[in-house]
């Protein structure tokens, strides 16, 4: 993949919350799973070990901000991390909410669904998504 076909170089990811010269940290547009939230390393690179010491420190303690703030606004029964890159092989984690009731649950988001997601409860996470981008920006500096 070339910098000028990834999507993470080509766009945001989703709606940008924070942004740095390191990183940034958007919320994903996903209907079964609001409050997902993605740290994107704003440079074109595949793994942890491509950043300096300083800059891994920096984006991991953005990773843990977002995963305090989606305790304190969604309080969810779990919260997954994953840096995966295989189908887009640029740096970023995933920070998933996860609740016990949600579609895919115990197994990961990208596994089969063991049920259908229920409406009501998704309302109710969808419903505490400013609560999330406070709790976000009481962590992380306002975007630019």
């Amino acid at each position: 993949m070339t910098q000028a076909s990834c999507a993470f170089c080509a766009g945001d990811g989703g709606e940008v919350l924070f942004r740095d010269d390191l990183l940034r940290v958007v919320l994903v547009d996903d209907a079964e799973y609001p409050g997902l939230v993605r740290v994107i390393a704003n440079a074109h690179v595949r793994e942890m070990t491509d950043l300096a010491p300083a800059d891994r420190q920096r984006l991991l303690a953005a990773v843990f901000a977002v995963e305090a703030a989606q305790r304190e606004a969604l309080s969810p029964h779990k919260v997954n991390l994953a840096s995966l890159g295989n189908v887009t092989p640029h740096l970023h984690w995933h920070v998933i909410p996860r609740f016990a009731d949600d579609a895919h649950f115990p197994g990961s988001i990208w596994s089969a669904p063991q049920c259908a997601p229920d409406p009501a409860q998704l309302a109710v996470r969808r419903s505490r998504l400013g609560a999330l981008r406070v709790a976000i920006a009481a962590r992380l500096p306002a975007a630019d």
